[in-house]
Protein backbone atom coordinates (compact mmCIF):
# COMPACT_ATOMS: atom_id res chain seq x y z
CA UNK A 1 0.00 0.00 0.00
CA UNK A 2 3.01 2.04 0.63
CA UNK A 3 4.39 1.94 -2.72
CA UNK A 4 0.70 2.67 -4.08
CA UNK A 5 0.40 5.90 -2.07
CA UNK A 6 4.12 6.82 -2.80
CA UNK A 7 3.41 6.13 -6.53
CA UNK A 8 0.52 8.64 -6.88
CA UNK A 9 1.72 11.15 -4.72
CA UNK A 10 2.31 13.84 -5.91
CA UNK A 11 -1.19 12.94 -7.69
CA UNK A 12 -0.38 15.44 -10.55
CA UNK A 13 1.71 18.67 -11.86
CA UNK A 14 0.40 21.84 -13.74
CA UNK A 15 2.41 20.61 -16.26
CA UNK A 16 1.09 17.08 -16.61
CA UNK A 17 -2.70 18.30 -16.40
CA UNK A 18 -1.98 20.34 -19.45
CA UNK A 19 -0.61 17.11 -21.03
CA UNK A 20 -3.26 15.49 -20.18
CA UNK A 21 -5.59 18.12 -21.79
CA UNK A 22 -3.49 18.13 -25.09
CA UNK A 23 -4.18 14.62 -25.16
CA UNK A 24 -8.10 15.10 -24.53
CA UNK A 25 -7.60 18.16 -27.25
CA UNK A 26 -6.04 15.46 -29.87
CA UNK A 27 -8.31 12.83 -29.08
CA UNK A 28 -11.59 14.53 -29.52
CA UNK A 29 -10.37 16.52 -32.97
CA UNK A 30 -9.78 12.88 -33.88
CA UNK A 31 -13.06 11.94 -33.33
CA UNK A 32 -15.06 14.23 -34.25
CA UNK A 33 -12.85 14.93 -37.78
CA UNK A 34 -13.49 10.97 -38.53
CA UNK A 35 -17.33 11.43 -37.59
CA UNK A 36 -17.43 14.34 -40.12
CA UNK A 37 -16.24 12.26 -42.66
CA UNK A 38 -18.23 9.09 -41.80
CA UNK A 39 -21.48 10.55 -41.17
CA UNK A 40 -21.46 14.55 -42.36
CA UNK A 41 -19.79 13.52 -45.73
CA UNK A 42 -21.10 9.95 -45.59
CA UNK A 43 -17.71 8.80 -47.27
CA UNK A 44 -18.24 4.92 -45.89
CA UNK A 45 -17.25 2.54 -48.34
CA UNK A 46 -13.21 2.26 -49.05
CA UNK A 47 -12.39 4.88 -51.82
CA UNK A 48 -15.24 7.10 -51.27
CA UNK A 49 -13.85 10.58 -52.21
CA UNK A 50 -13.97 14.46 -52.23
CA UNK A 51 -11.33 16.29 -53.97
CA UNK A 52 -10.33 19.43 -51.79
CA UNK A 53 -7.17 20.30 -53.83
CA UNK A 54 -5.65 19.26 -56.83
CA UNK A 55 -3.09 17.59 -54.38
CA UNK A 56 -5.25 16.94 -51.41
CA UNK A 57 -8.38 15.11 -50.85
CA UNK A 58 -10.72 12.98 -48.54
CA UNK A 59 -10.71 9.34 -49.03
CA UNK A 60 -11.74 6.63 -47.00
CA UNK A 61 -9.43 3.69 -46.40
CA UNK A 62 -9.80 1.62 -43.34
CA UNK A 63 -6.75 0.77 -42.17
CA UNK A 64 -6.45 -2.47 -40.31
CA UNK A 65 -2.54 -2.11 -39.10
CA UNK A 66 -1.11 0.36 -37.29
CA UNK A 67 -0.17 4.16 -38.55
CA UNK A 68 0.36 4.41 -42.53
CA UNK A 69 -1.16 0.56 -42.80
CA UNK A 70 2.02 -1.15 -41.10
CA UNK A 71 1.73 -4.71 -39.79
CA UNK A 72 -1.90 -4.83 -40.97
CA UNK A 73 -4.41 -7.91 -38.85
CA UNK A 74 -7.73 -9.08 -38.49
CA UNK A 75 -9.54 -11.40 -35.99
CA UNK A 76 -6.69 -11.69 -32.69
CA UNK A 77 -4.25 -9.08 -34.13
CA UNK A 78 -6.95 -6.67 -34.19
CA UNK A 79 -7.46 -7.10 -30.30
CA UNK A 80 -3.98 -7.28 -29.45
CA UNK A 81 -3.15 -3.50 -31.36
CA UNK A 82 -6.89 -2.45 -28.69
CA UNK A 83 -5.04 -3.48 -26.07
CA UNK A 84 -1.57 -2.22 -26.54
CA UNK A 85 -2.97 0.99 -27.89
CA UNK A 86 -5.23 1.50 -24.38
CA UNK A 87 -1.95 -0.42 -22.22
CA UNK A 88 0.36 2.57 -24.11
CA UNK A 89 -2.28 4.99 -23.46
CA UNK A 90 -2.97 4.77 -19.85
CA UNK A 91 1.07 3.52 -19.28
CA UNK A 92 1.56 6.87 -20.87
CA UNK A 93 -0.89 9.13 -18.88
CA UNK A 94 0.27 7.79 -15.52
CA UNK A 95 4.01 8.84 -16.30
CA UNK A 96 2.73 12.12 -18.17
CA UNK A 97 0.87 13.27 -15.21
CA UNK A 98 3.50 14.34 -13.28
CA UNK A 99 5.88 15.49 -15.66
CA UNK A 100 7.73 18.67 -15.19
CA UNK A 101 9.16 18.99 -18.77
CA UNK A 102 7.51 20.56 -21.46
CA UNK A 103 9.01 19.16 -24.07
CA UNK A 104 8.49 15.54 -23.02
CA UNK A 105 4.39 16.59 -22.03
CA UNK A 106 3.71 17.96 -25.71
CA UNK A 107 5.39 14.88 -27.31
CA UNK A 108 3.54 12.30 -24.78
CA UNK A 109 -0.22 14.41 -24.69
CA UNK A 110 0.20 13.87 -28.72
CA UNK A 111 1.14 10.71 -28.57
CA UNK A 112 -1.57 9.87 -26.05
CA UNK A 113 -3.98 11.10 -27.69
CA UNK A 114 -3.35 9.59 -30.85
CA UNK A 115 -3.40 5.86 -29.52
CA UNK A 116 -6.50 6.28 -27.44
CA UNK A 117 -8.17 7.80 -30.36
CA UNK A 118 -6.81 5.24 -33.35
CA UNK A 119 -7.46 2.98 -30.92
CA UNK A 120 -11.44 3.67 -30.07
CA UNK A 121 -12.08 2.94 -34.05
CA UNK A 122 -10.28 -0.21 -34.09
CA UNK A 123 -12.28 -1.32 -30.90
CA UNK A 124 -15.72 0.44 -32.46
CA UNK A 125 -15.29 -0.49 -35.93
CA UNK A 126 -12.64 -3.20 -36.70
CA UNK A 127 -10.55 -1.08 -38.32
CA UNK A 128 -8.80 2.94 -38.41
CA UNK A 129 -10.64 5.45 -40.04
CA UNK A 130 -8.14 7.33 -42.45
CA UNK A 131 -8.92 9.63 -45.10
CA UNK A 132 -6.53 12.39 -45.29
CA UNK A 133 -4.92 11.91 -48.46
CA UNK A 134 -2.23 14.26 -49.89
CA UNK A 135 -0.86 11.55 -52.35
CA UNK A 136 -2.19 14.14 -55.10
CA UNK A 137 1.82 15.79 -54.39
CA UNK A 138 3.19 12.28 -55.72
CA UNK A 139 5.50 12.31 -52.07
CA UNK A 140 3.52 11.03 -49.76
CA UNK A 141 1.33 8.37 -51.00
CA UNK A 142 -0.38 7.32 -47.39
CA UNK A 143 -3.99 8.39 -46.12
CA UNK A 144 -4.26 8.86 -42.70
CA UNK A 145 -5.43 10.74 -39.86
CA UNK A 146 -5.45 13.21 -36.84
CA UNK A 147 -4.57 10.94 -34.45
CA UNK A 148 -1.86 8.99 -36.68
CA UNK A 149 -0.44 12.87 -37.08
CA UNK A 150 -0.52 13.00 -33.31
CA UNK A 151 1.55 9.86 -32.60
CA UNK A 152 4.03 10.79 -35.50
CA UNK A 153 4.24 14.58 -34.54
CA UNK A 154 4.57 13.29 -30.82
CA UNK A 155 7.42 10.78 -31.63
CA UNK A 156 9.45 13.18 -33.10
CA UNK A 157 9.30 15.36 -30.41
CA UNK A 158 10.18 12.82 -28.40
CA UNK A 159 13.40 11.73 -30.33
CA UNK A 160 14.51 15.78 -30.55
CA UNK A 161 13.71 15.68 -26.78
CA UNK A 162 16.00 12.73 -26.14
CA UNK A 163 18.61 13.87 -29.08
CA UNK A 164 18.85 16.91 -27.62
CA UNK A 165 19.58 15.83 -23.74
CA UNK A 166 21.71 13.69 -25.22
CA UNK A 167 24.03 16.50 -26.47
CA UNK A 168 23.66 18.37 -23.56
CA UNK A 169 24.94 15.34 -21.46
CA UNK A 170 27.68 15.46 -23.67
CA UNK A 171 28.38 18.65 -23.50
CA UNK A 172 28.15 19.08 -19.41
CA UNK A 173 30.55 15.89 -19.68
CA UNK A 174 32.80 17.68 -22.07
CA UNK A 175 33.02 20.68 -20.08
Amino acid sequence: MDKLRAHFTPLYTSLGLKGLGLAVIVLILDQLTKLGVLYGLNLQAIGDQVNILPFFSLTMVHNQGISFGLLTSGGLGRWLLVLFQFGMGLALMDYVRTQTNAWLTVSLGLIIGGAIGNGIDRFRLGYVVDFLDFSGTHVFPWVFNVADSGICIGVALLVWYFIRADLTAKHKDAA
